[in-house]
């Protein structure tokens, strides 16, 4: 199972691209790609903060609203597999070896990025932040995840670039996977995270296998 931003999927060009519209909407500058890249993975309102730190809460909420509404827009334009995961992909079908998606993405953006990509027949299934009432880190969405494949947990690897994707594959029993090709920042203390596989690329995957 994998996360989707950040991990299966690079989103960061569409997500900032929406943060920018939404910036130049309330007569903010423009944030750098680079500058904004590994706050992707932390939501909306992180990548909002990031960019203007000093906002209020109730301003920052409704540039993040903006950003949120782009975003439908521009979602999927940009975005694509990470380099080497297409051939894991690949890998993985070929042998009948199911896979899906738990994400803290809400359902109306992560479906249509799969269908521009051409992976919703791909993946068995898609767990969405709005599926569950309880997203990453906690263990509801993973062990759902696990319910439709029909495995157990514990036979799960689970992919993802962040401390809440490690913690939640922890608390449900899967094999933790870190994607170091995703989102990480020098500011991130991995050393820490509950990791059992530390990948540097998707490929590299394929020999754990």
């Amino acid at each position: 199972m994998f996360d989707l931003d950040g991990t299966l999927v690079d989103t960061a060009p569409d997500l900032v691209a929406a943060l920018n519209l939404a910036l130049d909407d309330f007569g903010f500058s423009k944030a750098e790609q680079d500058r904004m890249r590994h706050i992707a993975s932390h939501g909306s309102l992180a990548l909002v903060k990031a960019a203007q730190p000093g906002l209020e809460d109730a301003v920052a909420t409704q540039v993040q609203q903006a950003l949120l509404a782009h975003y439908a827009k521009v979602n999927g334009t940009e975005a694509k597999l990470f380099p080497g995961m297409t051939l894991l992909l690949d890998h993985l079908n070929s042998r009948q070896i199911p896979w899906g998606i738990v994400t803290n993405k809400a359902a109306r953006y992560a479906r249509p990025l799969l269908d521009r990509l051409g992976l919703a027949q791909q993946c068995t299934t898609l767990i969405s932040g709005d599926t569950v009432t309880r997203g990453k880190p906690d263990a509801a969405p993973m062990l759902l995840g696990a319910s439709y494949l029909g495995r157990k947990a514990g036979h799960l690897l689970y992919l993802g670039d962040a401390k809440r994707d490690m913690e939640a594959a922890r608390k449900a029993g899967m094999v933790s996977v870190l994607a170091s090709w995703g989102y990480l920042s020098s500011l991130d203390e991995a050393d820490d995270w509950p990791i059992d596989i530390h990948l540097k690329q998707p490929q590299d995957l394929i020999a754990h296998l």
